[in-house]
């Protein structure tokens, strides 16, 4: 992780089949018909409907949040050109080691694999790169795409009560998921196994 704690910018990644890439001004048109749908305001933020003015608005605060290290706010694209969807990293903390991570698709592209695409990239960037050890998505149970990616990503529900969030349709109950460490889960398949052939009060 960067030793002033600011998130780096600016960055493009790529892997997966997509290209992962800071927005742009001329990104305004195509961000409107991203975020103009009420199935996303249902289950983020976003204010429904989403227009121009909000758009405009919305890149400023991206850019903002970029400058200041906050948080990675990147497109996602197959090319490096027309934005798909955005995935971001945010609520980082330099000293648990954790930040969380989100994703959306526009309603036309997605069952292409892109959100899966782009949130293993980006976890694996602050990974790797950045050094976060605990990467946490939150995500409202009813939302069943959103889990669908999460598990197919790793992620696992880590437990932790639910957290209320207040949205232009409704109110969502947040469950906080965590990247769960594959080689965990593969010492708890083989203890599972263990326990199964030689009997539950078996210690492993």
């Amino acid at each position: 992780m960067t030793t002033s704690g600011r998130l780096p910018f600016p960055i493009s990644l790529a892997g997966e089949g997509i290209m992962l890439r800071e927005w742009r001004p001329d990104d305004l048109d195509d961000l409107v018909a991203l975020l103009d749908d009420p199935d996303i305001a249902r289950w983020t933020p976003m204010p429904s409907p989403f227009d121009v003015e909000e758009g405009i608005a919305y890149l400023k605060r991206a850019h903002q949040s970029r400058l200041t290290g906050r948080r990675i706010q990147l497109a996602i694209t197959t090319d490096g050109r027309q934005p798909l969807g955005e995935v971001l990293l945010f609520g980082a903390d330099a000293g648990m080691k954790e930040a969380e991570l989100g994703y959306l698709v526009g309603a036309r592209y997605r069952r292409r694999g892109l959100a899966c695409a782009a949130l293993s990239v980006l976890g694996g960037y602050a990974r790797e790169t950045l050094g976060f050890t605990r990467l946490l998505l939150r995500i409202d149970a009813c939302n069943t795409s959103s889990t669908s990616v999460a598990r197919r990503c790793g992620y696992r529900p880590s437990g932790e009560p639910p957290i209320l969030h207040a949205g232009p349709y409704g109110s969502s109950n947040l469950e906080t998921w965590e990247l769960v460490d594959e080689r965990r889960v593969h010492r708890d398949r083989q203890r599972n196994v263990a326990r199964e052939r030689y009997g539950r009060n078996q210690r492993f």
